[in-house]
């Protein structure tokens, strides 16, 4: 078996390096190597921008979000203060909104305020 790891967006184990990247032949997705090997060694967790956030960071909400379970939205601009990093997962925080408690949202949606 060889050290390239499968593909983190389709999960298929057909990649390749290609120069600072690996690339999956499947779904034509990028990654790079570095990457790989920083969420081998623990999740790093960043904003959008490409910021590292930690527990107890303040995040803002960079596009306008429905809420499962809630009829308020979660609007542009909305800080999320004092965020929860999820264990071994670098795509979702818990943080709490003034209107809605008990938030789970993806990083993708996130800049570091």
């Amino acid at each position: 078996m060889s050290d390239i790891p499968a593909c983190p967006q389709c999960g298929m184990e057909n990649t390749y390096p290609d120069g600072d990247n690996y690339v999956c032949a499947d779904c034509g997705h990028e990654w790079p190597m570095v990457a790989a090997a920083s969420t081998e060694e623990g999740a790093v967790v960043r904003d959008v921008n490409g910021n590292v956030l930690n527990s107890g960071d303040s995040v803002v909400v960079i596009k306008d979000l429905k809420v499962k379970g809630s009829s308020i939205p979660l609007k542009q601009g909305t800080m999320i203060r004092n965020i929860r990093l999820v264990d071994g997962d670098a795509e979702h925080i818990e943080g709490n909104s003034d209107k809605i408690k008990g938030l789970v949202l993806k990083v993708c949606f996130l800049k570091k305020a």
